[in-house]
């Protein structure tokens, strides 16, 4: 297909994000295909969570808030979560009719004409006044580079390829990463791995108590004021602590969650550290996160020099068509639902104060 169309906003990815901001697109009266298009690359609905290891059951999920308009009830919380928010998902496009088109790689978005954008994909071109970029994260695993680490023998992966624990049995496995997938790594393989090991750059820190609205908006507030700098943004877990459940306490008891600094190398065998401290290993699982998927965006030359894109609320400071949902402090569920409904106001009246220019 090589022909452009035109629509008023283009809205890429169907996570949390993206669908919120269509769901906020279509309630304010922009008609699907017409108005507004929702690109998505992946193979069908579920977002990020449809690529989640099967046992991660609905039960374990941390903070999954509704979509707007459309609660999740009745969900049975032993199954994978990859089926019952994929199921949920694909309920919540059909209800509200947002003709999500998938598979759809989107190349790039450059400046087009007449003050459009032009994003260019794999199903064709389309021309747009306003873009909201609800890409997530999950294509872009972070491999953090250590010496050696091109010597190691054995296996190294990345939450991002987690199966399962199964595939681990007998195994020495080094886990590495802070953050609730470590931990729900290491409390998942024990019981079948012939060893584990914790590694963290910094030691983590475990939250007792409510998580209450206060300090959320704490939380946010310190990722926000990155993005506004212009840095890359963290997750708003970095900020939050891990929350110290039932299991979290079983795993620090009997030493599986038994943490250890960073190691300085990796050998053939497995880890070292500077002291002649060694672990030999014959897996290496990365849960060092992800980082934001904007490659896309390049031309349109938004990054600062701090190497992230300057937001103020979800609008990009270097182009007010562009707005980055899901992205830095709305990267929560809750938070995606609330930038979607920001973005479509914003952008609303941004197009308010144009008069439509033809390309």
């Amino acid at each position: 297909m090589n022909h452009t169309r035109e629509v008023e906003v283009v809205v890429i990815g169907a996570g949390q994000a993206g669908l919120a901001a269509a769901h906020h697109l279509r309630r304010t009266g922009f008609e699907p295909e017409r108005d507004f298009v929702v690109l998505d690359h992946s193979p069908r609905p579920g977002g990020a969570w449809q690529f989640r290891w099967p046992s991660l059951t609905y039960g374990k999920v941390h903070g999954m808030h509704a979509l707007p308009g459309m609660e999740l009830t009745g969900a049975d919380p032993a199954r994978p979560s990859a089926e019952v928010i994929g199921e949920y998902f694909a309920a919540y496009e059909e209800t509200f009719d947002l003709r999500v088109r998938r598979p759809v790689d989107v190349r790039a978005v450059r400046e087009g004409t007449g003050g459009r954008l032009l994003v260019e994909t794999s199903d064709g071109a389309w021309s747009t006044r306003a873009l909201i970029n609800a890409t997530g994260t999950w294509d872009r695993p972070f491999w953090p580079r250590y010496p050696g680490q091109e010597t190691f023998r054995g296996r190294q992966l990345h939450t991002a390829r987690y199966a399962g624990p199964e595939e681990f049995a007998g195994q020495r496995v080094v886990v590495v990463g802070g953050g609730a997938s470590g931990t729900q790594h290491l409390l998942e393989l024990a019981p079948y791995a012939a060893a584990t090991t914790w590694v963290t750059r910094r030691p983590p820190v475990f939250r007792e108590g409510p998580f209450d609205e206060n300090a959320g908006r704490a939380a946010v507030a310190l990722v926000e004021e990155r993005v506004r700098r212009g840095l890359p943004p963290k997750s708003v877990v970095s900020v939050t602590g891990l929350p110290l459940n039932d299991a979290i306490r079983a795993g620090l008891e009997s030493g599986v969650l038994d943490r250890l600094p960073m190691f300085d190398r990796i050998t053939e065998e497995g880890v070292e550290w500077a002291d002649g401290r060694r672990v030999a290993a014959d897996v290496i699982l990365w849960a060092t996160g992800f980082r934001p998927v904007i490659d896309h965006l390049a031309p349109l030359r938004l990054r600062e020099a701090g190497g992230g894109i300057r937001v103020e609320a979800t609008r990009a400071v270097a182009d007010p068509r562009v707005h980055l949902v899901g992205y830095g402090p709305s990267a929560s569920t809750i938070g995606a639902n609330r930038a979607g409904r920001a973005a479509v106001r914003d952008i609303r009246r941004l197009l308010a104060e144009q008069e439509p220019v033809a390309a």
